[in-house]
């Protein structure tokens, strides 16, 4: 009897060190590819992004979720680091905070090389596993970044980007944001707009995630319906585990599942349980709902870390992905399983955006209607060959105003 209660804890202290092994195991194969971390916005935020000042060495940097000894020890292989500008940018200076916060992730790469890998597919990324390196990609986040341009997603893709969120939580003048289902935002576009249908078709064109994190219930199913190629939740959970309006309804997650989609489950405490605390095991019930709903190749892993500030207990950082991933093998995720989630799955759905992609097709060039667009502080260059002519008209009729008045006066 006494040897029985004597053995239990060791039985379970044993059974833990069973499943980390093995989640180490795993992930020394199998590395995690997170798909949205905002560090750049830390280092922008803290040092203003002065790579250079001795207190952002990403080696012994503080008082954030992420550095490199962190990255190390949670076997992060892949991360898509988030470029991400509020929404107060809109309409002024978005597009220029964007290009700096691009900027950023580039000399990031460029200052720790032995540590991280810049690339842009997923021939990028199984090479960056090779090495051993952190396969380190551009998303971003928040359509209002393209100031309704065309011009300025392609230029954005020329510069690296490989997914775009298409709203932040702010409606663009062509899709609509989550807010919108909580009643604090006037729905716009319904959806999309006709150019946010064709903002998704140059996404498809170029061969650029698109990422659905952030968007109203209408711009999901608007785009999921419409995209020629899968698409990614970059940074959401489960709806009916935590009933807020920036997780994923049931509905949708059936349509991830028809389009072999991904949910890339966020760990913010107040989207994991909806109040101020939550721990791992509550996010296991997110990737364990979202299995059951979409199927085990719908999982990924999006933690948002740096970007939120409350994360849940035993997930306090990015060094702690090991801990989940034992959390699922003692749920009996199978191997396979585990590693779709850690890797496979975003892979799956980054081919397959590739493949569905076509550079030698005419690119989308119908600007946004000029009515259709907000701010004060624009030109209309191009917009109206009318108002042009009228121009020209007024100029004709000033310069014709000094001899008209002349030959008057001489009569």
């Amino acid at each position: 009897m006494w040897t029985g209660c004597w053995l239990w804890p060791l039985v379970a202290v044993c059974t833990a060190d069973f499943f980390r092994d093995e989640a180490e195991r795993i992930m020394r194969d199998s590395p995690v590819i997170d798909g949205h971390n905002d560090l750049p916005w830390q280092l922008l935020d803290m040092f203003n992004n002065r790579l250079q000042d001795e207190r952002a060495n990403l080696t012994t940097l503080a008082g954030t979720h992420t550095n490199i000894p962190k990255l190390r020890a949670g076997f992060v292989g892949g991360q898509f680091w988030s470029v991400y500008t509020p929404c107060d940018t809109q309409n002024k200076d978005a597009v220029r905070r964007t290009l700096e916060q691009m900027d950023v992730v580039h000399r990031m790469c460029q200052m720790y090389p032995e540590t991280f890998l810049y690339v842009t597919s997923s021939a990028g990324i199984r090479q960056a596993f090779r090495e051993g390196k952190v396969a380190s990609l551009i998303g971003v986040e928040g359509g209002h970044s393209i100031d309704s341009s065309l011009g300025v997603l392609r230029a954005l893709y020329q510069l690296g980007m490989r997914y775009l969120t298409l709203t932040h939580s702010c409606n663009t003048p062509w899709a609509d944001n989550w807010l919108v289902d909580t009643g604090d935002s006037a729905p716009q576009s319904r959806g999309l707009s006709p150019f946010g249908q064709r903002v998704v078709k140059e996404l498809n064109r170029l061969g650029v995630l698109i990422d659905l994190a952030h968007v109203s219930v209408a711009t999901m199913k608007a785009t999921l319906q419409l995209s020629r190629a899968p698409v990614i939740f970059s940074h959401s959970s489960a709806y009916s585990v935590c009933a807020s309006r920036r997780n994923v309804p049931d509905d949708v997650l059936r349509l991830v599942k028809q389009t072999d989609s991904l949910v890339m489950v966020n760990f913010y405490n107040n989207y994991v349980s909806c109040t101020n605390k939550a721990n791992l095991s509550q996010v296991a019930d997110h990737l364990d709902h979202i299995k059951e709903v979409a199927g085990a190749g719908a999982v990924g892993f999006g933690g948002d870390f740096d970007g939120v500030p409350r994360v849940p207990e035993g997930l306090e950082d990015v060094s702690k992905y090991p801990d989940l991933i034992a959390e699922l093998l003692r749920r009996n995720w199978t191997e396979a399983e585990v590693k779709g989630a850690l890797a496979d799955n975003l892979l799956r759905v980054f081919e397959a955006v590739e493949q569905a992609s076509n550079l030698t097709q005419a690119p989308e060039e119908e600007p946004i209607p000029l009515d259709e667009l907000g701010g004060s502080c624009r030109t209309h260059y191009g917009y109206s060959s009318g108002a042009s002519s009228l121009h020209r008209q007024w100029g004709f009729l000033l310069a014709s105003l000094p001899p008209l008045v002349l030959c008057l006066c001489l009569l």
